[in-house]
């Protein structure tokens, strides 16, 4: 392990963040988290990126959602894709986009923590803030095609985000 690896799993720990270490071959190292419980973060550094942190989450949109935005006329759909990115760029975050036609399916959201400006209080900050952006997403697509209530699914919680 490394001294940053170290500090950083204790650091999710501390706060009770952190819930496994997750075996991947791209990542020195690579953290499942809860933030706040029930949704996934990942924490992760790259393969060759000895002095980085990336934080970041994939949400995947409901087939529901994905339906009711086919349903929209290509403008409106463009016009909702257009606001969807201004929403997430307003969160001071990097993402991407699958929008085949203009359809949202997934987006994910990323932001990171160097070396030199590492510190317990800036990865739990940059935590909130991707969990916030990701919120916003979410918020948005409800607002804009409704909530669906999980329980009637059967499966996982939170099956809407990843």
């Amino acid at each position: 392990m490394s001294k940053i690896e170290d500090k950083v799993q204790k650091w999710l720990s501390d706060e009770g963040f952190f819930r496994q270490k997750v075996s991947d071959d791209n990542t020195n190292f690579h953290f499942m988290i809860n933030y706040p419980e029930g949704h996934a973060l990942d924490v992760i550094q790259p393969k060759g990126k000895k002095d980085l942190v990336v934080i970041g989450c994939a949400t995947n949109i409901s087939p529901e959602h994905q339906s009711k935005i086919k349903m929209l006329k290509n403008t409106k759909r463009e016009s909702f894709m257009w606001d969807f990115r201004f929403l997430l760029n307003n969160q001071f975050v990097d993402f991407q986009l699958q929008h085949p036609d203009n359809v949202l399916q997934s987006f994910v959201i990323t932001d990171e923590i160097y070396e030199d400006g590492l510190s317990k209080d800036r990865l739990i900050s940059t935590v909130k803030k991707i969990f916030r952006a990701k919120l916003q997403g979410i918020w948005k697509i409800q607002k804009e095609f409704g909530v669906y209530d999980e329980s009637e699914k059967n499966s996982q919680p939170d099956s809407m985000y990843v």
